[in-house]
């Protein structure tokens, strides 16, 4: 459960860094965001009844992760996270960039822990990365590949 935590926190906060593009509140995204990658993870847990049961508690918990993590991080926040992962694109495996929001008090650092080729042969990163706000440490890990025309998009 841990690690659906950590994958949620990873994902959701990645997804935040888009959301000011968008014209949507931050919080609404992070739910949303949060919601359906709750969800994902959660019918990957269990059979049967109990799939539905895990699913629901995913998208639950998830939706939870995501508003909290939503309503933490401002827009300033969120640009600073966002250059922090630009430079973690072509950054040696195992640097961390670091980014900090003075007037926040809110930092983190995102760090390339591995890299290999999607199925389809786009390179692709796995992320971990970290979030301080207000005090409070948040982990998670994803995975970012580059498109054909040189965008990253989130893949897990």
């Amino acid at each position: 459960m841990r690690k659906i935590a950590l994958v949620m926190v990873a994902s959701v906060s990645l997804a935040l860094a888009g959301c000011e593009q968008t014209g949507l509140d931050k919080q609404t995204v992070g739910t949303g965001a949060g919601a359906l990658i709750g969800g994902v993870l959660g019918s990957q847990v269990g059979g049967g009844s109990g799939r539905l049961w895990t699913t629901g508690a995913g998208v639950l918990l998830g939706a939870l992760a995501g508003s909290e993590i939503g309503s933490s991080l401002d827009r300033a926040d969120r640009m600073y996270m966002q250059k922090a992962g630009s430079q973690a694109h072509t950054a040696p495996i195992g640097e961390s960039i670091a980014w900090n929001n003075p007037e926040s008090g809110h930092s983190g650092a995102i760090t390339p822990v591995r890299d290999g080729t999607s199925s389809v042969g786009n390179y692709c990163r796995e992320y971990q990365q970290t979030i301080y706000i207000d005090g409070r440490e948040e982990t998670g890990v994803g995975t970012a590949c580059q498109n054909e025309d040189g965008t990253w998009q989130i893949s897990n």
